[in-house]
């Protein structure tokens, strides 16, 4: 039966793209393929999440309870191998101060890993006919004042702009404004457009991540789609990836974020209340669970969300290599070693949540360590990844060339 639906619906999409006269026509015909899940898509995705812990890596789980216990790491954490499950645990608490326990299917606010999505969709609309990555930010937005921007330079981190976070922020508490009510992409673009605060360097000069390129790409989504950026995620990425326990979540729409894992700093004294900044997406708000991401690999790799092209152009290295072997290029930070040790990751980092999200391209391994106490317990992996033969990812790619160490922005 599971052969036949295939069979079935490979058929109807070759006649129907065939059939369609134009190149306008074609790519509306890919776009809406990308959305199609059959019934047997369902079925598999369960059987692949299936986990029995009798039959975890004990290598890994002494290696995760040493890491709980001794080095403080607090979340849940997933290792898969070739689609495989072979180690998941949800470590510690989701609420310290009511002692709530983590459950697997805690979701997470990504913070950072939330651009290798608003990548994706960006590619999307590129494929679609929307959008190239030569069109400039003023095509989209004409009063923004910052002339040379296009949408390779901000999926590339080379745009120059500097970073809203903190200049907000500033604006924010030296006016008193309501520290609880978000923003949104579009007020943030309102105010660079007013405000012109000085950009840190000119376009296309260097390498310099920091969360105002992301937070444009996700106003340009909106703006060119004419959807909210949560629906367009929830379109366009997650239903068609199966992904039933991810969200976009704005304190620009939600007074009190509806999930039950609370982010610490440092030490379990410090809860971190989301404020105004967290109302912009693209940059951050994605909210998802360790299956969610291994299902969100799936579907990257199978041609559902992305044509291979589009995949092999964003893992592509746009930068200097940090250090010889990190780069970044479209929403991905990239490994470069071995030519059979492709690795694509991103790490995340934002009030109270410290995140790694590894896709080791050859061996097919994944790894999902979401946490919600920011300590340095994500740098002790060494082990792990030697464990899995994987090459070392190491302090100096968490944060990369141009970036603050430290701070929440990574």
């Amino acid at each position: 039966m599971k052969r036949y639906l295939y069979i079935l619906f490979f058929a109807i999409s070759i006649f129907n793209f065939t059939a369609c006269s134009t190149p306008e026509e074609k790519a509306k015909k890919l776009e809406a393929d990308k959305k199609i899940r059959i019934p047997e898509d369902d079925k598999e995705d369960s059987l692949m999440l299936s986990y029995d812990p009798k039959k975890e890596d004990k290598w890994i789980a002494e290696f995760m309870q040493n890491l709980h216990r001794k080095k403080g790491f607090n979340g849940n954490v997933l290792v898969a191998k070739k689609g495989k499950i072979i180690y998941q645990k949800a470590l510690g608490w989701a609420d310290y101060l009511h002692r709530d326990s983590l459950k697997i299917k805690s979701e997470f606010e990504l913070a950072s890993i939330t651009k290798t999505f608003t990548g994706v969709a960006i590619m999307q609309l590129v494929e679609a006919g929307k959008l190239s990555l030569t069109d400039s930010v003023q095509k989209f937005y004409p009063k923004f004042p910052y002339p040379g921007i296009n949408i390779e330079l901000l999926l590339t981190h080379r745009s120059g702009l500097m970073n809203y976070v903190y200049f907000i922020d500033d604006i924010w508490r030296k006016e008193k404004r309501d520290m609880k009510k978000g923003v949104s992409n579009q007020e943030v673009m309102d105010i660079l457009t007013n405000l012109k605060p000085n950009r840190y360097m000119k376009p296309d000069k260097q390498f310099h991540y920091n969360n105002s390129n992301y937070m444009v790409l996700g106003a340009i989504i909106e703006k060119v789609t004419g959807q909210s950026y949560a629906e367009y995620m929830m379109e366009h990425i997650f239903k068609p990836a199966g992904m039933k326990n991810t969200h976009v979540y704005s304190t620009a729409v939600y007074p009190k974020i509806p999930v039950d894992v609370v982010g610490h700093d440092r030490t379990w004294r410090y809860s971190v209340v989301q404020n105004f900044l967290d109302g912009p997406v693209g940059d951050k708000g994605i909210y998802s669970t360790i299956h969610d991401l291994l299902l969100f690999d799936k579907y990257l790799k199978n041609g559902r969300l992305l044509t291979q092209n589009s995949l092999d152009s964003a893992f592509v290295g746009r930068n200097k290599p940090v250090k010889g072997h990190f780069n970044y290029g479209y929403g991905w930070r990239i490994f470069e070693g071995e030519k059979t040790d492709k690795v694509v990751y991103h790490t995340g980092w934002w009030h109270g949540f410290r995140h790694i999200y590894v896709r080791n391209l050859d061996k097919d391994i994944v790894l999902v360590f979401l946490g919600n106490l920011t300590n340095g317990s994500l740098m002790q992996l060494d082990e792990l990844y030697k464990y899995l033969k994987m090459p070392i990812i190491r302090k100096g790619a968490y944060s990369g060339a141009g970036s603050i160490p430290g701070s929440d922005e990574d």
